[in-house]
């Protein structure tokens, strides 16, 4: 899932990520050092663990929900260098 260069943060937040929702996160290294960004399509099984849901997103720098045209996308940001909040 996670490639060499993604940090153990990013890849435990996907994992967990994935178990409370049942799909798969995306995860999208930024440019150069930049941050990585993960992003996960809300579904019904998601909203249903919103608690932890927002614990796991409440380890990015930052987070949010976005509203797309297919509906919306919980997304976190985690430093690439450090892989823990700043």
């Amino acid at each position: 899932m996670a490639e060499d260069h993604q940090s153990d943060a990013a890849q435990d937040a996907a994992a967990q990520l994935e178990t409370l929702g049942g799909t798969r996160p995306r995860i999208i290294p930024g440019p150069g050092h930049g941050d990585i960004r993960i992003e996960t399509d809300m579904t019904p099984r998601l909203a249903d663990n919103w608690p932890q849901v927002l614990q796991v997103l409440n380890r990015g720098t930052d987070f949010g929900l976005t509203l797309t045209d297919t509906g919306q996308v919980a997304w976190l940001r985690i430093p690439r260098e450090t892989g823990t909040r700043s």
